[in-house]
């Protein structure tokens, strides 16, 4: 499928592994031009270069955290106009609701729900004044279905759910579509380590704790940053112009319900 596309400019943060790289990479497939941040400077030239000769786009690197004020004044600035921009970080740490503070939710706010919100409203008026845009934002499939462990990770992308939910709609009719998408358990950094989580927990192996936290997944397997990638690529596309302020779920049928 042609997803119309090709020329376009895409900002995709944290992008130097995981589900960042493989928006980046499908988002390169369908032609479009990117401007790649991550904090880390030397895994974001390698996959910067990867994607250069794979596909044969430009790409732009900078190296900084985007959920500073200065990162994201870096970032923007080498990223002009975008037609398409893809939210990401990390999330933050798991742990028991007694562990957390104060300060921790600010970090989690920071990275998870105020640092997309700070990138829609510097990028958004360009979208709209050119008639055309796109705006995906990696939540987590936490915002439907919340993980106990995960109380600041729930509390922050539900905040930025809710403020999608409204701002979706202010911005569709000029053109500008915003989604978000959540994943559950990919082969990525973050899953290896909630496993890693586990094993120490639980005292098992690696492949124990895998082979555990995929009978609770139906399609038995963890996801693919290609796999999410290509749902990424989608909702960038011309054909998800009537889509507006939707959760796309990806995780293998894990949250159980019938809406």
């Amino acid at each position: 499928m042609d997803l119309g596309i090709r020329g376009k400019r895409a900002l995709v943060c944290a992008a130097s592994k995981g589900l960042g790289r493989g928006c980046a990479e499908a988002l390169a497939e369908a032609g479009v031009a990117l401007v790649l941040n991550a904090r880390g400077a030397e895994a974001l030239e390698a996959t910067a270069d990867a994607i250069r000769q794979k596909f044969g786009v430009p790409v732009t690197t900078v190296a900084a955290d985007i959920t500073t004020e200065a990162g994201r004044a870096e970032v923007l600035a080498a990223a002009g106009d975008v037609d398409i921009l893809v939210t990401n970080a990390g999330g933050p740490p798991p742990g028991m609701w007694s562990d957390w503070d104060r300060d921790d939710f600010i970090r989690a706010l920071d990275a998870n729900m105020l640092t997309p919100i700070a990138l829609m409203k510097a990028l958004l008026p360009g979208m709209i004044a050119r008639g055309w845009g796109r705006v995906v934002n990696i939540t987590s499939a936490s915002v439907r279905s919340p993980v106990p462990i995960l109380g600041l990770s729930n509390s922050a992308r539900a905040g930025l759910t809710g403020y999608v939910a409204g701002t979706s709609r202010q911005v569709a009719p000029f053109g500008v579509i915003i989604n978000n998408l959540l994943p559950g358990i990919h082969d990525t950094d973050r899953a290896e380590s909630l496993d890693r989580g586990v094993m120490a927990a639980e005292g098992v192996s690696m492949e124990e704790a895998r082979k555990a936290r995929m009978q609770t997944i139906p399609a038995r397997r963890y996801g693919q940053p290609s796999e999410f990638g290509a749902a990424c690529a989608f909702l960038a596309s011309q054909h998800a112009a009537f889509m507006v302020g939707q959760n796309i779920l990806l995780d293998g049928g894990a949250f159980n319900a019938t809406m």
